[in-house]
C-alpha cells in the first residue's frame, strides 16, 4: 500500500470515530469507560509495544515520525476512557486560592472576571466550575462579568454545568439573588478604573437585560469596596495584570486569580509581592484546585491524558536517540 492510499485510510478511520462519537453525544449515549482492569492491559500493550519499536530500532529498522504522532494521539485520547487516577500534589499558590474562600463568611460577595475565550477554555474552563462549585456549595454570593467578549458565555457554560450537580440543585439558587451574570463591557483596564468608583455605570443592565438597581444581588453594590473578594480568568490582556495594576493597587482589592500555563509564570513576581493572594496555573493548577474542591471535573481528567503523552514524548526521545548513536557507530566503522 502507497503512503498516500495509508494516509487517507488513516483519515477516513478518524473520521469515522469522529463521526460515531459526535452522533453518540447527540443521542445521548451513555460515556464509554474502560473498566481499571482493562485500563491496565492497554497501558501494558501500549509499553509494549514501545519495547518492540526500541527493538526493531536496535536492529536497526527505524519507524516513521507518523507512527511517532499516531503514539501521542493515543497517549492523549485513551485516558479520556480510562477510570484511572493519579496523585496530585496540591503546591502552594493553589492552597493560597483555597484557604482564601474557606476564610470568607457565609453570605460573601464574589466577583468573577472571565477575560478568556473558547480557546484557551481547556486550562480555564475547569478552575471556573470548580471555582464556582465551592462558592455555591458554601453560600457565596457571585457576581460575574467579562472585560472578553466572549466571557460571559463561558460563565454561563460553567453556571449550567455546575447547576446541574444534584448537591447544588438542592440548594434551589435564584438568578439575581445568589448569582449574576453583568456581561462584557468594553473599555479594556479602564473598566476596572471604573468600577472602582461606581458598578453601575459600567453595567447598567445585566447579561439579560436587567436594570442594575432592579437585581437584588447588586442593587446595593457601589464599588469595589462591597465586594469581599474578586478571582481573575485570565489568558492574555486585559486580565490579571491589569486587575493587579488597578484594582489591587488603586483600590485595596483582594485577588486571586486562574492563568492559562503560558501565562503563568508572568504573574508570580506578583504573588512574591503580595498582590495576588493565591493562583492557579494551567491544567495542573486546575487539576489540584478540582481536587480540594471535591469538584472532579476535566481539569483531573485531562492532566491524566497530559502525563500519559509526556510519557510517550520521552520514550520516543530515547528511542531516538538510541537511533542516532547507532547510526553514529555504524558511521564510525565504515571509516
Amino acid at each position: 500500500m502507497s503512503t498516500k492510499a495509508k494516509e487517507i485510510l488513516a483519515l477516513a478511520l478518524i473520521f469515522a470515530f469522529s463521526l460515531i462519537f459526535y452522533i453518540g453525544k447527540v443521542l445521548g449515549w451513555g460515556a464509554v469507560r474502560f473498566s481499571t482492569t482493562v485500563s491496565l492491559i492497554v497501558i501494558l500493550l501500549v509499553a509494549l509495544s514501545l519495547l518492540w519499536i526500541l527493538i526493531l530500532t536496535i536492529r536497526g529498522h527505524l519507524v516513521e515520525r507518523r507512527i511517532v504522532f499516531l503514539y501521542v494521539g493515543i497517549a492523549v485520547a485513551l485516558p479520556l476512557f480510562m477510570t484511572l487516577s493519579q496523585r496530585i500534589a496540591i503546591s502552594p499558590e493553589v492552597e493560597a486560592v483555597y484557604n482564601t474562600l474557606e476564610g470568607l463568611p457565609e453570605g460573601s460577595k464574589v466577583l468573577v472576571s472571565f477575560d478568556y475565550d473558547p480557546p484557551s477554555a481547556p486550562e480555564l474552563q475547569p478552575m471556573a466550575e470548580a471555582f464556582l462549585y465551592y462558592c455555591f456549595e458554601h453560600d457565596l454570593k457571585v457576581i460575574m462579568m467579562g472585560l472578553w467578549p466572549q466571557g460571559p458565555m463561558q460563565a454561563n457554560m460553567a453556571i449550567e454545568k455546575v447547576l446541574s450537580d444534584e448537591k447544588i440543585k438542592s440548594k434551589n439558587l435564584k438568578y439575581g439573588e445568589d448569582y449574576v451574570n453583568l456581561g462584557f463591557q468594553a473599555g479594556y483596564e479602564f473598566v476596572i478604573q471604573r468600577m472602582g468608583s461606581d458598578f453601575r455605570s459600567m453595567f447598567p443592565t445585566d447579561y439579560r437585560g436587567t436594570p442594575y438597581e432592579q437585581i437584588p444581588l447588586v442593587k446595593n453594590v457601589k464599588n469595589f469596596s462591597n465586594i469581599d473578594y474578586c478571582f481573575n480568568l485570565s489568558s492574555g490582556f486585559p486580565g490579571t495584570r491589569e486587575w493587579v495594576q488597578i484594582a489591587v493597587d488603586r483600590y485595596g482589592v483582594t485577588l486571586g486569580a486562574g492563568n492559562t500555563a503560558v501565562q503563568a509564570p508572568q504573574m508570580y513576581p506578583f504573588m512574591r509581592a503580595g498582590q495576588l493572594v493565591g493562583l492557579l496555573g494551567g491544567m495542573v493548577g486546575a487539576a489540584e484546585f478540582e481536587f480540594l474542591t471535591k469538584w472532579i471535573g476535566k481539569g483531573t481528567k485531562f492532566m491524566i491524558s497530559q502525563s500519559f503523552a509526556h510519557v510517550i514524548v520521552i520514550a520516543f526521545i530515547i528511542i531516538g536517540n538510541v537511533a542516532f548513536f547507532r547510526s553514529e557507530r555504524k558511521t564510525g566503522l565504515k571509516r
